[in-house]
């Protein structure tokens, strides 16, 4: 199974399940509307598609909630998840959002985690040597599709999942 996950923002994470990962910087330059970034996104959504073939499932980080302080960072997020949404209907591939404290419950088994911690459990946990946490949400959001969707193949009798 092919699984591409991603943790949408302006310098978006993403993680391949080929061993491939790293940070899309989807930045606005001068005199560029914001919907730019909304293409760049796309752009590298296609070229991943190209590059490492049809993807069986894409997962990322949903926008769920924010403080009042955050909203903007929320609406910024909606959107680009949006884009990811529609690219994967109009390519016929299964998504999947996971809320943040999913992601830092399954990394560190706390719910409210900071970047630190997620970093820290990223070195600990999947052997990640950078420090990035926009790669590190990534990582384990790919972790964590790996774990849910291999042991729902093998409780259907499917061949287990496995990263390629």
């Amino acid at each position: 199974m092919r699984l591409l996950a991603l943790d949408p923002a302006t310098h978006c994470g993403w993680a391949h399940s080929c061993g491939a990962f790293g940070v899309w910087d989807l930045s606005t330059r001068r005199d560029e509307s914001g919907g730019m970034k909304l293409i760049r996104l796309r752009s590298k959504l296609l070229e991943v598609a190209a590059m490492e073939g049809k993807l069986d499932l894409v997962v990322f980080e949903a926008a769920r909630n924010a403080a009042p302080k955050m909203q903007g960072a929320l609406v910024h997020q909606a959107r680009l998840q949006g884009v990811i949404e529609v690219f994967c209907h109009d390519q016929g591939i299964e998504y999947r959002g996971y809320s943040p404290a999913e992601i830092k419950k399954w990394a560190t088994g706390k719910g409210n985690a900071g970047k630190a911690d997620m970093l820290k459990a990223a070195h600990e946990r999947l052997n990640y040597a950078g420090n990035d946490d926009n790669e590190a949400d990534a990582l384990w959001l790919l972790d964590m599709a790996t774990a849910e969707y291999a042991a729902a193949s093998t409780l259907k009798g499917d061949e287990p999942f496995a990263a390629q």
